[in-house]
């Protein structure tokens, strides 16, 4: 006896509902199209526009130190500096006090770029959490940071 397909008018989400990686992701894809949309005429995705905000707020960053705060692999950072500064946005001076790193920091170009950016991605923000009032919308970040930050 085979067993017939079934179409479904309307899917079940409920379970899902009730999960935090569940419902984060689905915010995690949408706040990423949006931002892919927003910041084309850039030409910025998300991981290098992060790394380009943390030199700006902290010039003379390491490279180590940008791989700890993003969760990222030193080998996928290389690429992506290279790509920076290939675009004329950072430039690699010597470390004051390690003298094998490099300290990034932002070009005149790159803070001109950076500062377009970071208003940008602040509207696109606003689109996203439109349906949000600021104290839900500092409330859920304030969540979100107390699961995804490092416990001390």
């Amino acid at each position: 006896m085979t067993k017939q397909a079934t179409s479904v008018d309307v899917i079940d989400t409920q379970f899902l509902e009730t999960l935090l990686g569940y419902n984060a992701r689905r915010v995690s894809l949408k706040a990423i199209a949006v931002f892919l949309e927003g910041m084309q005429p850039l030409g910025l995705k998300p991981v290098k526009f992060s790394v380009l905000s943390l030199i700006a707020h902290n010039p003379g960053i390491t490279s180590r130190q940008l791989c700890s705060v993003l969760d990222i692999q030193p080998p996928n950072l290389v690429g992506i500096i290279k790509s920076l500064q290939k675009r004329g946005w950072i430039e690699r001076r010597e470390h004051q006090s390690d003298g094998r790193a490099h300290s990034l920091h932002l070009t005149p170009s790159g803070e001109a770029m950076l500062t377009q950016a970071e208003s940008t991605v602040a509207a696109l923000e606003d689109t996203v959490a439109a349906r949000l009032t600021a104290t839900e919308k500092a409330t859920l970040i304030r969540l979100l940071k107390k699961v995804h930050a490092p416990q001390a």
